[in-house]
């Protein structure tokens, strides 16, 4: 697998139009982050990280309620997508979030303006 965030937001994706309650994830670092933020966000409304003895850490985000609409991978292994915090990107007219990996961790767009700080556009939610 060449893009395991791709293949996160398509298992994610998948998981709400069959709409299903729970959804396992390969889980690494960075999909702990987005996964996160998706809930601070309150586009999942819960979530547990099991680790197990024979597969690595899994992750397992439980989603009731349809909360997100679209799933979008902006920045690609082959076609990276950087911004600064100037041209920061507005999703949906500001009712969605971006969510970007910055030097400071990975954060939504928002919290990016606020610290003036740029990133990978690795999503955007809404």
């Amino acid at each position: 697998m060449t893009d395991p965030i791709a293949d996160y937001l398509t298992r994610l994706r998948n998981a709400i139009k069959a709409q299903h309650r729970v959804v396992e994830i390969p889980s690494s670092k960075l999909k702990k982050e987005i996964t996160k933020i998706l809930f601070n966000q309150g586009y999942i409304l819960n979530y547990k990280f099991v680790e197990t003895e024979d597969s690595p850490i899994r992750s397992d985000a439980v989603d009731h309620v349809n909360a997100i609409k679209c799933l979008t991978r902006v920045s690609r292994p082959g076609l990276r997508q950087y911004t600064g915090y100037k041209d920061m990107p507005r999703v949906l007219n500001g009712l969605g979030i971006a969510i970007l990996s910055t030097s400071k961790g990975v954060m939504t767009n928002k919290e990016a303006k606020e610290q003036k700080i740029g990133g990978e556009v690795l999503c955007y939610v809404y």
